[in-house]
């Protein structure tokens, strides 16, 4: 019954349009009067609670930091970087965006601001050089999935913070399987080009390679100082970010000159304004997470997941099915901050792994922003590319394919992200 009326209440509050916030707010309360503990001084402490995290603030700080990198011209220069190396090849529009899509993720941590700028960049590119537009959108909208993978990722600093697993261990966990997101991506561009009759540009001279590589040299440097630190312990994952909006702050102002200090209100007004929105699902949800506990949902759960819990391979099949259905119907952040404090009790008792667990988690919720009918990612190429929802979501459906499959490949083989996270964090 419990579990009827915090779910119920969530889809009912869903249904009726009103926004999610708000929405497990209203479930939070609902739980409570079934519960028989309603008191506003303790909703109104689980919400400032919610927020109150120092890790959290890695969250606004890796958005303005992809907001200054956008608009000031690193990701611009990665692109031409990229181009310059395989933009010769047959499909090499597409690889490009592969290319550019993992070291653009290295720098924002954000699924939608990678789409964005790569639907902006490449997919007029894309259209002008001949390859299908609905295929050209798809590949760039399960590209942008891996922003939320290869570190530093902000669902991955969410999730740490929810399930109180170090943000720096998923951080340098998650390399490898966005590395291998994008050679699925890869294959499987491949597969669909071999027989388009597209004539690719010459390609360019070692000159003209080495300037792009000097161009996109400072943009470049940013993912391997935010690593390197990460790994020798320099920084945490929050002075990561501060370090990440720092450092692109004085590259596009004092390096490539894109940013004017006029220009910097609008960015931090946007960057604040994307920052309020999460921060505020995150405060809200840690009421039904206190909730969650209080009403004792996750022994429920492990009961339900009873006759999985002796096999963790199946237990994992279940629960990455599970979230990908949710994942049909609700954005990342709220699913990573309604399902840890249920799931993570049930994995913890089957023995797996919180940091392999933790990275698949994200993966799936990562590409659950491509799953019609809600995928944010579809959404915001659709707008950018002037293209419509349908042929967007028509295109991406084998990359999307490609990408759960890697994902049920890592849960067959943890070894895939298990023996390349202990490597990395030493």
């Amino acid at each position: 019954m419990t579990i009827a009326v915090f779910v119920g209440s969530l889809l009912l509050a869903m249904a009726m349009g009103i926004p999610i916030a708000f929405s497990l707010l209203a479930s939070g309360v609902a739980l409570m009067w079934h519960l028989d503990l309603f008191d506003a001084q303790i909703l109104t402490q689980n919400v400032i609670g919610g927020a109150d995290s120092f890790p959290l603030l890695a969250v606004p700080f890796f958005m303005l930091a992809g907001e200054i990198m956008n608009v000031g011209g690193l990701s611009k220069r990665i692109v031409d970087f990229a181009l310059a190396l395989v933009g010769h090849v047959k499909g090499g529009l597409g690889y490009v965006t592969i290319m550019a899509g993992c070291l653009l993720s290295a720098l924002s941590g954000s699924a939608v601001a990678d789409a964005a700028a790569l639907t902006a960049l490449l997919l007029p590119m894309m259209v002008r050089a001949g390859h299908d537009k609905p295929r050209a959108a798809g590949l760039i909208a399960a590209t942008g999935v891996i922003g939320p993978v290869i570190p530093p990722s902000i669902g991955l600093v969410i999730f740490g913070v929810a399930a109180n697993v170090s943000i720096s261990k998923l951080f340098l966990a998650a390399i490898v399987p966005g590395l291998l997101i994008g050679g699925a991506l890869w294959i499987t561009w491949a597969w669909l080009v071999r027989r388009e009759k597209i004539v690719p540009p010459p390609r360019k001279s070692s000159t003209e390679i080495a300037a792009a590589f000097r161009n996109a040299l400072w943009a470049l440097m940013l993912p391997a100082i935010i690593l390197v630190g990460l790994r020798m312990g320099v920084f945490t994952p929050t002075e990561a970010a501060v370090v990440a909006a720092v450092y692109a702050l004085f590259v596009s102002t004092v390096v490539y000159r894109e940013i004017t200090w006029k220009d910097l209100y609008a960015i931090f007004v946007s960057a604040a304004k994307t920052s309020a929105i999460v921060m505020f699902l995150i405060a809200a949800a840690m009421v039904s997470a206190w909730l969650i506990t209080v009403a004792d949902l996750p022994s429920k759960i492990v009961g339900m997941l009873q006759p999985f819990m002796g096999n963790q391979m199946l237990l994992m099949i279940a629960i990455m099915v599970l979230v990908m259905v949710v994942g049909t119907a609700m954005d990342m952040t709220p699913t990573i901050l309604i399902l840890t404090p249920v799931l993570m009790p049930v994995v913890k008792a089957a023995g797996i792994d919180p940091v392999y667990f933790g990275v698949l988690f994200i993966i799936n919720n990562s590409i659950g922003l491509v799953t019609p009918p809600v995928g944010t990612v579809l959404n915001v190429v659709a707008g950018v590319g002037k293209i419509s929802m349908d042929d967007v979501t028509r295109g991406v459906v084998p990359f999307m394919l490609a990408e759960f499959a890697i994902l049920f490949v890592m849960v067959a083989f943890p070894q895939l992200v298990i023996v390349p996270a202990r490597w990395f964090g030493g």
